[in-house]
């Protein structure tokens, strides 16, 4: 029996490898918005991480960058172009990457990347990907135009 701790490569070793997939443009390069770890309890009954949790880390990442851009509450309406590129195993770190592709008058769309990457190594791959459209909307519940 081998103790867990040691089979993990040491702190330094782990970061240069971060590093290194960050230099080769393996995912992007901006800050994630959310960065997580898939659990067990984020499983389907096959034991394979439930796509309606990424999903839901998606809606999430996507939403806070709509509220900043929004200054205030909004609402999905839309998911466009969802696409589940790979699976995300149990233990992976997931980073997620969003940007505004578009804004209207009270809405706007975020693109957003899941990318994941196993704990133990370095190399990233992209999992998912889709655009959200948000609403920003008052007290009301109504649209109301985006600020600024």
């Amino acid at each position: 029996m081998t103790d867990s701790a040691s089979d993990e490569p040491p702190a330094s070793i782990r970061a240069a490898t971060l590093a290194e997939a960050w230099a080769a443009e393996e995912w992007p390069h901006d800050a994630p918005v959310i960065r997580t770890i898939a659990m067990p309890s984020d499983t389907n009954p096959e034991g394979d991480i439930f796509g309606g949790w990424l999903l839901s880390q998606m809606d999430l990442t996507a939403a806070s960058v709509a509220f900043h851009r929004a200054a205030g509450r909004c609402a999905t309406v839309a998911i466009d172009g969802m696409t589940f590129i790979s699976p995300v195993f149990v233990g992976d770190e997931v980073s997620l990457f969003a940007r505004i592709v578009h804004t209207g008058r009270t809405s706007l769309k975020v693109e957003v990347e899941a990318w994941r990457r196993r704990r133990d190594g370095g190399q990233a791959h992209k999992v998912t990907e889709g655009v959200f459209t948000f609403v920003a909307i008052d007290e009301n519940r109504r649209p109301r135009p985006l600020a600024g």
